[in-house]
């Protein structure tokens, strides 16, 4: 694609912070990225950064002796959102795809480190400490998992839809992700890990013979895992009755549902919530979504999630539109980011509602926590790219049947 990287400076409209990207590149009448998916994604990011200031405040004093610690870290994060999206808009497709089996094998490779000279907290070794950064190489593995996969339907789509080697090949590549992020351990990511698998794998043209047998023994795989690990099977249970033991292993759900109880339909008030004054364990992370609901109430979570299924559905419909372009790495990759986002918030919002045990995840672009809004911010801005690609290709067709 000609001159590539100056026409994405269309994007410099909306990043103020760069006035320089909008130059001779306008094609007049024609919008040439999503605007709505962007102003969504960065409402949703703006949403966090308050309701994490807002969240975090009584923790952070107890903690540090500093109210604002976890705000001021989370403005950080912020910057790193802000380079982060500026390379990744710069990067075309064509890059990613040939790229994939190498990210693939690099995140593998650090998966690996994490379990040797990783960082534990709360008894959980997630972490690879990088200086004063903390990278938790789980999240890296969505995103890296998900361009390996719409690149291996690519190359080996036919092979998918008729042979069982093909559908099989990328299952043994996630088995080898999953017992490594299980180690650490770290179930709800292997889950977000399977369920995106199944769904493109699914959305390809499996088999339904292969594709029913991989989520059968999907199921049997979980219920194994939660028997075997006796806190796995007590949040099960606490899931089921929180209020039989709820100064216990129901603690943490009990004190979420009281969050939303207390929020009504309008909330009590931004700032107002009764919960995060250390009641609610986690408030500003994994149960984020709960403090929302006690301070904004039920008009609030609603809203939240509409913003939260426009930008899912608008990844799905942008799948579409790339598929029906031949455009099928873009069209995959672009299904693979809206499983991953619908299914993180499902599980998310499902864990502090009591309707899902609690697995850790977090809300996307909302929850604090440094790498899960890096990766989630580079997962959207690749959405964007997507778009700008598809666009430019028909802008580009126009212009030559015009000539």
């Amino acid at each position: 694609m000609a001159s590539d990287a100056r026409q994405l400076s269309l994007f410099g409209r909306l990043l103020s912070a760069m006035p320089n990207w909008q130059r001779d590149t306008e094609v007049p009448g024609v919008q040439l990225y999503d605007r709505a998916l962007f102003t969504a994604v960065l409402s949703l990011i703006g949403f966090g950064f308050v309701m994490v200031m807002s969240a975090s405040m009584p923790e952070a004093q107890t903690l540090t002796g500093n109210p604002f610690h976890f705000m001021t870290r989370h403005m950080g994060y912020l910057i790193g959102c802000f380079v982060i999206a500026a390379f990744v808009l710069r990067v075309d497709m064509q890059t990613w795809q040939r790229l994939s089996p190498i990210m693939l094998l690099v995140v593998g490779l650090m998966l690996v480190a994490v379990l040797l000279v990783g960082t534990t907290v709360n008894g959980a070794t997630r972490w690879l400490s990088i200086g004063p950064i903390r990278i938790q190489v789980a999240e890296l593995a969505k995103f890296a998992f998900s361009v390996y996969m719409a690149g291996y339907l690519v190359r080996r789509h036919q092979e998918v839809r008729e042979n069982s080697k093909g559908f099989y090949k990328p299952i043994a590549v996630f088995a080898i992700y999953a017992i490594l992020i299980l180690m650490q351990p770290d179930l709800g990511t292997v889950v977000v890990l399977f369920v995106g698998t199944v769904g493109l794998l699914f959305l390809a043209g499996a088999r339904l013979l292969d594709f029913f047998a991989l989520i059968f023994t999907g199921i049997l795989a979980f219920v194994a895992l939660v028997l075997l690990e006796p806190y796995r099977m007590r949040r099960v249970t606490s899931f089921m009755d929180p209020w039989q033991d709820p100064f216990g292993s129901g603690y943490q759900l009990t004190q979420s549902l009281m969050a939303y109880g207390r929020g009504d339909w309008f909330g009590q008030g931004l700032g107002n919530s009764i919960q995060k004054l250390e009641y609610l364990p986690e408030a500003h992370t994994d149960f984020i979504f709960a403090v929302i609901g006690e301070e904004l109430g039920f008009i609030g979570i609603i809203a939240v999630l509409a913003v939260l299924l426009f930008v899912a559905l608008r990844a799905i419909r942008l799948g579409n539109l790339c598929l029906v372009m031949d455009k099928a790495f873009e069209g995959y990759l672009a299904y693979a980011i809206g499983i991953w986002i619908c299914f993180q918030t499902v599980v998310n919002v499902g864990a502090s509602i009591g309707m899902l045990p609690t697995k850790g995840l977090t809300l996307p672009f909302v929850s604090y926590g440094g790498s899960s809004l890096w990766v989630m911010t580079a997962a959207a801005m690749t959405l964007l790219r997507i778009d700008y690609e598809r666009r430019m290709s028909l802008v580009q067709a126009v212009q030559g049947r015009l000539k």
